[in-house]
């Protein structure tokens, strides 16, 4: 504008207007004057309509500073875009329940075994029973739990893997004290132990029995059970630890729990996994369940139903989740919402992690939990892709029979369909969470 009314041509259209208008209040009728006149005019009409174009050009860019009501109207029709497009997507849901399998799922169970198995040997041979390998109670294991089979099957089947072991520790104490005792007879008697009469080997074996101290059987399962923990605290997964302080971090309410088949304790786990789980439920805390699997694995094979162990992980966490509630509702003065089993829960997220398809996968979404399998590289020592492959031999810790063998196999096939994230590494962990609670 400042431009437009200091150029030249403006001036002289001021100029001109001027002396038109003291030319007629003059009277001066000259006509040599009216092209003059005509075209100071025309500039200035010009120049009036390059002004208004200018002002209003200017207030369509620039918004005045001192006029607060624009800014907050561009705000505010910002903010209902954005309400709009949130509002368009699903809700991202609240995680209550967070469940692990424990064994070749958080550390390799090869390794951890084998430490526990020489434990097993030290422990022997402090206790008075020397010359065992750490192989030895693994195929004792096996021996009994056939023996058993031929004479009761359905006990065969539901026998722990505590049971397994602390019938092996009897029978390697047995052997070694009827060995003894039959030496010790045979050198009375100065003769060779097999001179000796099936009569004085049946009565030196019924000693042997009774001689085994029950609190030295517990004593020798205590330090097996004690290496165990510590060596799979040795053996943690790469990002394991890491994974699990981030999930803390993103959901600080959520209730951890481990689901084992076996005597795995994370809360045992001081250094490592202890401070992260709020409870365990071991399946051999639950027999009656326990067996009425097993009978099933045998009878209907794959239509074995293990709801029973995961029912009870989440009636834990009913327990858990109701005090927590009522903590929090005595901080903030508000009453208390019951959580009544099994006839409602909170609408919060059940996850669990494992790497069983059959156990893991499958137990847990027949209950409602969302699933994460975890499949790491073999370079880690993770067993459960590869040892229920009936081709491969099977690892020399397990005791499973050819039967429940293939009944897994196919229990692995229907569970399949069931994984909602595959993980290759628990550094995804976190985020195979995440991805659920999005519903990606």
């Amino acid at each position: 504008f400042l431009w437009l009314v200091l150029s030249p041509r403006f001036s002289l259209s001021y100029s001109t207007t001027h002396d038109l208008r003291s030319h007629n209040n003059n009277n001066n009728k000259d006509k040599d004057r009216k092209p003059t006149y005509n075209q100071a005019m025309k500039t200035s009409i010009r120049v009036l309509h390059l002004v208004g174009l200018l002002a209003a050009t200017s207030n369509a860019f620039f918004v005045p500073a001192h006029d607060s009501r624009t800014a907050t109207r561009v705000w505010a029709s910002t903010q209902a875009d954005g309400a709009t497009a949130t509002a368009s997507k699903p809700k991202v849901q609240e995680l209550g329940l967070l469940t692990f399998d424990l064994d070749d799922t958080l550390y390799p169970i090869e390794p951890v075994i084998k430490a526990a198995n020489d434990a097993f040997v030290d422990a022997m041979e402090k206790y008075g029973f020397p010359g065992l390998s750490a192989f030895d109670i693994v195929e004792t294991g096996k021996q009994v739990r056939e023996e058993i089979a031929k004479v009761d099957p359905e006990k065969a089947a539901t026998l722990t893997h505590t049971e397994i072991r602390e019938l092996a520790i009897r029978r390697e104490m047995e052997k070694i004290i009827l060995k003894r005792k039959l030496q010790e007879v045979a050198d009375d008697w100065a003769t060779p132990v097999d001179s000796l009469t099936a009569t004085v080997k049946n009565h030196a074996q019924t000693w042997a029995k009774n001689a085994i101290s029950e609190s030295v059987v517990q004593s020798v399962l205590t330090e097996w059970e004690m290496a165990r923990h510590h060596a799979a605290e040795r053996n943690i997964f790469p990002h394991v630890i890491d994974a699990m302080k981030q999930i803390k971090e993103d959901h600080p309410n959520v209730i951890i729990g481990a689901v084992t088949d076996g005597r795995a304790n994370p809360l045992l786990m001081t250094f490592t996994l202890a401070p992260f789980f709020d409870f365990v439920m071991s399946w051999e805390d639950h027999q009656g369940g326990r067996r009425k699997f097993f009978q099933d694995l045998g009878e209907v094979g794959e239509k074995a139903e293990l709801t029973w162990i995961y029912d009870a992980a989440r009636h834990q966490y009913a327990i858990l989740k109701q005090s927590q509630d009522a903590i929090n509702a005595l901080k903030n003065n508000e009453p208390v919402k019951p959580l009544v089993w099994p006839d409602n829960y909170d609408d919060l997220v059940w996850i669990h992690v494992g790497d069983d398809l059959a156990f893991d996968v499958g137990g847990s979404s027949a209950c409602g939990a969302k699933t994460i399998l975890v499949e790491l590289p073999k370079s880690l020592g993770q067993t459960a892709p590869f040892r229920f492959d009936t081709s491969i031999k099977q690892p020399g810790w397990s005791t499973t029979t050819k039967k429940e063998l293939e009944a897994r196999i196919r229990m692995n096939e229907a569970a399949r369909e069931h994984v909602n994230v595959q993980i290759n590494t628990m550094e995804r962990l976190p985020i195979a969470i995440n991805e659920i609670l999005r519903g990606d």
